[in-house]
């Protein structure tokens, strides 16, 4: 048992320390977001000062659509990294995600290394756990551990192109959909399910919403490339050969977009949102809430609680230039914008 917790914590560290100093991107594949177009209005008719992007997702007010996505925990290491974007988050009144909880799980000691209510007691936060790992724990159990860390909402995480490539990945995915929708329907709070940089297709979308799960987040392919991360931790894995596959994030929005509308669920865009720009076109293709890690990691990193503030600050920024520069006044505006698609996604999403 020893052995393998120390397994778990090695694995956390090194993953943290991948992403914050390696090349971890997609190299070829792109999130497609360089081909939607936005409407610019040269002549807006508003005062940019009058501009509210504030809004509600999953019972929880945000002052702008934007949120910091799961990066990590269950290593001491992983205590201040999530402390400090905490803090941000509430200085900023956006919410944030935890990584996987299963090292707290098998360990309930490394719960302060997800614990971040004390710095952040009003914001939206969610709790997170990867869906192979539903096997391993019933709804109660999850639900126990998710009442100590004062979460709103669970994330459950498909990754499977990460866990094909590792040599001690968990490759059975069968079943899983049964279980997230009996998880759905047993614990008292929200469920969401999310990509961790591959991106949700059509078919995977509409199992979904089959559940009573409450939002997809995308995470689309385009920005960090999990297989790559593990190719770099393995020296010898298929990684390499697989860094590229995945769902771009723009054909990933419109895709659950085409799948979920009218349905109420909501739409999370993120994978590879590294500006304000980035974000509102994940809106005006149907996101109700966007997200990013890895520029989130890496301002952390290099200035603590400091610079996540700082990073939020030039994001919610650069929204609120983007929706001026399109005319729009608020949420509501941008999500009636009608982008115009180009090139590669135009055809993908035309297929």
């Amino acid at each position: 048992m020893t052995t393998a917790l120390s397994a778990i914590e090695k694995r956390k560290k090194e993953h943290l320390a991948l992403c914050a100093k390696k090349d971890v991107s997609f190299h070829d594949k792109t999130t497609l977001l360089e081909c939607v177009e936005l409407n610019y209005k040269c002549l807006p008719e508003l005062d940019m000062r009058e501009i509210d992007l504030s809004t509600e997702f999953l019972g929880k007010k945000f002052s702008f659509p934007f949120m910091a996505s799961a990066i990590t925990g269950g290593a001491q290491i992983a205590k201040q990294v999530n402390l400090d974007i905490a803090k941000a988050c509430q200085e900023e009144g956006i919410g944030m995600g935890l990584g996987s909880i299963r090292a707290m799980l098998k360990q309930p000691s490394l719960m302060d290394t997800y614990y971040v209510r004390d710095v952040a007691p009003d914001i939206f936060l969610a709790g997170n756990i990867g869906a192979a790992q539903l096997k391993e724990y019933v709804p109660a159990q999850l639900e126990e551990a998710l009442l100590a860390l004062e979460v709103d909402a669970l994330a459950v995480h498909l990754n499977a192109a990460q866990e094909s490539v590792q040599p001690e990945g968990d490759a059975d995915f069968s079943g899983l959909i049964a279980l997230i929708a009996n998880l759905a329907d047993k614990i008292k709070i929200p469920v969401y399910v999310k990509e961790v940089g591959h991106g949700i297709g059509f078919d995977v979308a509409f199992a979904l919403k089959q559940t009573n799960v409450a939002a997809i987040d995308v995470q689309g392919a385009g920005g960090t490339s999990w297989v790559a991360v593990d190719a770099l931790r393995h020296k010898e894995t298929y990684g390499e050969a697989f860094r590229e596959i995945g769902v771009p994030t723009a054909v990933s929005i419109i895709e659950t977009k085409t799948v979920l509308q009218s349905t109420g669920k909501k739409i999370i865009g993120s994978g590879g949102i590294r500006n304000g720009l980035d974000a509102v076109k994940a809106l005006t293709l149907g996101a109700d809430m966007t997200a990013a890690a890895m520029p989130v990691l890496k301002a952390q990193q290099k200035n603590g609680a400091l610079g996540v503030k700082e990073f939020f600050g030039e994001m919610k920024k650069q929204m609120i230039i983007t929706s001026f520069l399109s005319g729009c006044k608020d949420i509501n505006e941008l999500h009636e914008e009608k982008p115009l698609l180009l090139g590669k996604l135009r055809e993908w999403v035309g297929k």
